[in-house]
């Protein structure tokens, strides 16, 4: 507030009453107390409106992409435990992939004065942080990607090896006409890709541009439209990598429907994947130690850690179920 004031040419007092809307301001002063309220990035702090001086937030906040997605709410459930262990609450919020969504989210969660962040962050720049976070030095980790023009940990999975994991499991089982179905993302399903075409190349295959089908959005429906197509043209293939758990239940929903044949690995374990006729073959992860590590970075950060930042890269492995194990005819 002070900087304000002395960038507005003003008292402290009458940015205190533009900011809270009490007392009376000519429009003209409020005119430029909000001007240099936009040119520094001032936030309220809403929690320490109440703290006592020197007191501390004992709340961390959680930014997350699609709650109705499993992978993030098996991530924020061991997050959230291991900050409850730690004494510290959690202000969950999602951004749901929109990038101006996402800066609006992040800034009220600074501006509720939390001790720290865990962000999924979009594919958006993010040098805003740099800019909304200046004042405060909140610490952030960032979970399941990394983040373009802020520095700060980041706690990975080992997608591209995932990725070659699902495709060199297709290869030993005599396939090479492999489709792969890739959801929207600019890191993590990017990552798959790239280790699909790894392996391929690894085994002397030639990746076929018609065989790798870029979904819009990722979902079920979609999927399963993806797979009709890829099965029913001339030339379908005998196996498919599907990037991601929805991409999966879509594939497999046409298969079944087609009376088709398929080898079929999916990356992401889902419910139920192991209780249907012929199980599923799947690359997974340990999706709660992501969020259990990136909790523990985080507190770390909190009482002082002051290296530099880390990268973390958690490793995936591949469960043989059925699918995958579909030799070609």
């Amino acid at each position: 507030m002070r900087d304000v004031a002395e960038r507005a040419g003003v008292a402290v007092v009458t940015v205190s009453r533009v900011v809270n809307g009490i007392g009376t301001v000519r429009e003209e002063t409020a005119d430029r107390v909000n001007a240099a309220i936009n040119a520094i990035g001032y936030q309220r702090n809403e929690i320490a409106r109440s703290l006592r001086p020197g007191q501390n937030s004992m709340t961390l906040g959680l930014l997350l992409g699609d709650l109705t997605n499993p992978f993030y709410a098996s991530l924020a459930k061991a997050a959230v435990e291991v900050a409850s262990q730690a004494g510290y609450a959690v202000v969950l919020s999602t951004a749901d992939e929109d990038p101006e969504v996402e800066r609006r989210a992040v800034g009220e969660l600074i501006g509720r004065r939390v001790a720290g962040l865990i962000i999924v962050p979009d594919q958006g720049d993010h040098a805003f942080l740099n800019e909304i976070n200046g004042h405060d030095h909140v610490p952030i980790v960032f979970v399941d990607r990394p983040a373009t023009g802020a520095e700060a940990d980041v706690v990975l999975l080992d997608n591209e090896d995932g990725g070659r994991k699902a495709t060199q499991h297709l290869i030993d089982h005599g396939h090479d006409r492999i489709a792969v179905l890739v959801a929207p993302s600019y890191y993590t399903t990017g990552r798959r890709l790239r280790g699909y075409r790894k392996a391929l190349r690894g085994s002397g295959i030639t990746p076929d541009s018609g065989l790798i089908v870029t979904l819009r959005r990722g979902t079920t429906e979609e999927a399963s439209a993806a797979t009709h197509t890829l099965l029913t043209s001339d030339r379908p293939p005998t196996a498919i990598f599907s990037t991601t758990g929805f991409v999966t239940e879509g594939v497999l929903r046409t298969c079944r429907q087609l009376g088709a044949t398929v080898a079929v690995v999916g990356f992401d374990d889902f419910k139920l994947a192991d209780m249907l006729p012929t199980p599923v073959t799947v690359v997974t992860s340990d999706t709660e130690e992501l969020g259990r590590h990136a909790a523990r970075l985080l507190l770390d950060r909190i009482n002082g850690d002051d290296a530099p930042s880390r990268r973390t890269v958690l490793p995936v492995h591949l469960i043989a179920r059925g699918t995958g194990e579909i030799r070609r005819r």
